[in-house]
């Protein structure tokens, strides 16, 4: 086991994030969620994996507090009460107005980051998503891949404990998209955030994750966890590998059991 994985699994006895009994009814009576229960550990890479209206998206919004929860409870019991989060979107939802630099700067200047401080810490992270000479372009000037990378800047520019990840690649052709898990996977390994990442792609969610939870819709539920084993880091070995292969059957199994039931 490597040292990453220790310290997850070491975490496990005071998840950094604990939920419980947790449901969504929206005000037309739609049943988001019903009764879930998760915990995730410091430094854990976790996908969510289910269909649509399975309530990954509502999940993750009730997780950072941007939507409240019918009933049930979103704890944090590890080493702080409110960690700090990012959250990325499906879309970057970047200002078309502003420069990329600007783009990743503006979590910082709501936090009261001195602008010195803060469009250097946003320099350096637009140099870990391999932007670096693109901090004056425009996001028109950007193709869909670098508009994403701007997106992770800016999520990860505060150095949030937790990321959050709403299918933000699922727009994007399949060479883009495999190159960005690879990027993705790296920042995760060398800046140790907490992962939490919405998917519909079996193959995504093997090649990411530690652990894929399953989701089932109507309502909105899990139905299975399930432990990747694979170790990190990964690479197009790994998914060309007898034992990728073997995962993303299992994956699919469950996937298939989640829409049946």
């Amino acid at each position: 086991m490597s040292a990453r994985l220790a310290d997850a699994a070491a975490s496990t006895s005071r998840p950094l994030l604990s939920i419980r009994g947790l449901s969504k009814v929206f005000d037309n009576g739609t049943t988001a969620l019903a009764h879930v229960d998760l915990d995730l550990a410091t430094g854990e890479f976790v996908s969510l994996l289910g269909p649509s209206g399975c309530g990954k998206s509502t999940l993750l919004r009730l997780i950072s507090g941007l939507v409240r929860p019918s009933s049930g409870t979103v704890a944090w019991p590890g080493e702080v009460s409110e960690p700090e989060l990012g959250f990325i979107f499906q879309e970057p939802t970047l200002l078309p107005w502003a420069t990329t630099l600007v783009n990743v700067v503006l979590p910082l200047k709501l936090a009261g980051v001195n602008r010195r401080d803060a469009e250097d810490r946003a320099a350096r992270m637009l140099a870990l998503v391999g932007l670096s000479g693109f901090e004056r372009s425009y996001p028109r000037e950007l193709s869909g891949g670098m508009k994403m990378r701007v997106s992770i800047a800016r999520g990860l520019v505060t150095r949030p404990k937790i990321l959050l990840m709403d299918e933000p690649f699922a727009a994007l052709d399949e060479i883009t998209r495999h190159k960005l898990n690879d990027d993705l996977l790296r920042l995760w390994w060398e800046e140790r955030f907490t992962a939490v990442f919405v998917t519909h792609s079996v193959f995504e969610s093997v090649y990411l994750s530690g652990r894929i939870v399953v989701m089932a819709a109507r309502p909105g539920r899990v139905v299975a966890d399930l432990d990747n084993p694979a170790p990190y880091p990964r690479d197009d070995l790994f998914r060309t590998s007898a034992d990728y292969a073997h995962l993303c059957r299992v994956a699919s199994g469950a996937l298939k059991e989640a829409i049946a039931a």
